[in-house]
């Protein structure tokens, strides 16, 4: 048995559901949740139902805000005392960020965008893709504990049958330390959708939306299923949409389980950046198009007469 600490990010009252899958398959370990701020009463119900034993909220000066060095500073003394085998975090832009730079204060090995591992007897054991996904790599870490691994979200989806921890929360005094570089302000986007690597259903538009536009329908069933709008890359750079919605090898790596494509002819990066999804349909006027290969579900027609038929069959099927 490890004894493994989970950083979460909460949204809202909810802690990011990737803190969820992390848990599931931690069962049988000591499993601590850490926070940095307050959180809920229903998300520390959500830790405790998928495992989390304690829950340890991190607060203090200079903590309010995410800051890189900040928050950093105020795990790395939290873990060193903690005696952690283990520390596990979601592949978020902010996992990203914070995890290799608390592996470096400790001098230890990390996995990152791990999609799958084991821990048999308390040793972990990672799968991650390599070369835009072309190929799996078994890893392992070695060297100075505690070892770092951040998982991508929804590639280990929810267990069913979860095993529920005590959940007892633990507030924490911490100190930021010395921060050269602070967040003043936090200015959020229009959109109150989940972020593409985090969104459990994807919709994505390409070329074939002609304009900024018509990516209105595609908000459209996207408002209905409770999904999140992407673009290739052809969509991004022809001004159709921000690089900040875009799918594929030079923009985001996702894994939904629904990712559906209108007007997306399948290129080789496009494919790099979500062929881990769990159910792919695609919507071309092209038979022949590369994206039908990966597909599970096809749809050859003109995405502007198919996509409004499918957002009213979702209405009714929805209710």
């Amino acid at each position: 048995m490890a004894k493994v600490a989970v950083f979460t990010e909460t949204q809202g009252d909810n802690v990011k559901s990737v803190t969820l899958e992390i848990l599931g398959k931690l069962a049988g370990q000591e499993v601590d949740v850490i926070s940095i701020g307050e959180v809920s009463a229903s998300g520390l119900a959500e830790l405790a139902k998928y495992g989390a034993g304690n829950v340890h909220v991190l607060k203090g000066d200079g903590l309010d805000q995410y800051s890189p060095e900040g928050y950093a500073n105020a795990l790395k003394d939290f873990i060193g005392n903690g005696g952690y085998d283990y520390v596990f975090a979601g592949s978020t832009s902010i996992g990203k960020d914070l995890l290799p730079r608390l592996s470096s204060m400790f001098g230890a090995g990390m996995a990152s965008e791990v999609t799958n591992f084991t821990m048999d007897g308390g040793s972990f054991a990672g799968t991650r893709p390599l070369f835009a996904g072309k190929c799996l790599a078994k890893v392992e870490v070695t060297g100075p504990k505690p070892h770092f691994v951040t998982v991508r979200p929804n590639a280990l989806g929810l267990p069913e049958s979860p095993t529920a921890g005590a959940g007892s929360k633990n507030d924490v005094s911490a100190s930021a330390g010395q921060i050269r570089a602070a967040i003043k302000e936090i200015i959020k986007g229009a959109s109150e959708k989940l972020d593409l690597t985090e969104a459990n259903i994807i919709v994505s538009g390409g070329r074939a939306m002609k304009n900024a536009e018509n990516f209105k329908i595609l908000e459209e069933m996207a408002d209905v299923i409770g999904a999140t709008v992407g673009a290739s890359r052809a969509a991004v750079d022809s001004g159709f949409a921000p690089h900040a919605m875009q799918v594929g090898q030079t923009g985001k790596t996702v894994a939904p389980s629904l990712y559906i494509a209108c007007g997306i002819s399948g290129a080789i990066q496009h494919l790099a950046g979500m062929r881990t999804s769990k159910v792919i349909v695609a919507i071309n006027t092209d038979p022949d198009a590369p994206i039908f290969t990966k597909a599970d579900y096809g749809i050859v027609g003109d995405l502007f007469q198919i996509v409004p038929i499918m957002t009213e069959e979702f209405k009714k099927l929805l209710g």
